[in-house]
């Protein structure tokens, strides 16, 4: 393992397998696992109870400006919870409503700035596991190891049915496929930090990994990047 502690960025699309595999990294390094994805839903649900239209860049924007989002770790479960101005709304922010609007509301510059913000000031001390869409090309631009996660559509809309089966949600999984792939479009193309590969992120296919398969290759690559580091941190 590294000598000390890294930044790790985890990029790609919805259900693609990378906040599942953010988590159990982190785990198993002994770091801090910081869900992005969590804060832009949870900014999500504020617009939402606020009656805020989420097309309404300026409204939404003003309204994040002024929200207080952290995370609290559950003592029994070791689940990393979502706090919206100290309200634990770890199960509120992965309604289908939520997941609906989160493309449109965290597109916004004036959401994205303060979230980056806090981000960075989460993981400027290292040993972080950060997952998203923008963490290797924007929050972190020299994190330690970038890694690419993604999954071909039919993969990440069953990822994502068994999900909301276990919510109590029920979606056709064609219904899925479809707000998927619009997801893709919408954030890849949002004029602010767009969803992209960075130029030296390792590229992950997830379509026919389990999790730990997930999780295994990616602790082999901070290992690897540890000793390329370590190697490089003795004097000749």
């Amino acid at each position: 393992m590294p000598n000390r502690n890294l930044v790790i960025a985890i990029d790609g699309p919805a259900a693609s397998g990378k906040s599942t595999t953010a988590r159990l990294v982190a785990e198993r390094l002994g770091y801090t696992y910081i869900d992005t994805g969590a804060m832009y839903r949870a900014v999500t649900l504020a617009v939402l109870r606020n009656g805020i239209d989420p097309a309404d860049d300026s409204a939404v924007s003003a309204l994040a400006r002024n929200l207080q989002i952290s995370f609290l770790r559950d003592p029994d479960s070791g689940e990393l919870h979502t706090l919206l101005n100290g309200e634990d709304v770890w199960q509120q922010i992965r309604t289908p409503e939520v997941t609906r609007n989160v493309s449109a509301v965290s597109s916004y510059s004036g959401v994205r700035t303060p979230v980056v913000a806090l981000q960075q000031q989460m993981g400027e001390q290292g040993g972080v596991v950060m997952d998203g869409r923008d963490i290797g090309t924007v929050v972190f631009p020299n994190a330690d190891l970038k890694i690419f996660m993604v999954a071909d559509l039919g993969a990440r809309a069953a990822r994502r049915h068994v999900e909301l089966q276990h919510q109590g949600a029920e979606i056709g999984l064609d219904n899925l496929a479809i707000e998927l792939s619009e997801r893709d479009r919408h954030d890849s193309t949002r004029h602010h930090s767009p969803l992209r590969k960075a130029d030296d992120a390792i590229e992950i296919d997830t379509s026919g990994l389990t999790i730990q398969q997930q999780v295994e290759r990616v602790i082999e690559l901070v290992q690897q990047r540890g000793a390329e580091q370590n190697a490089a941190s003795v004097p000749e």
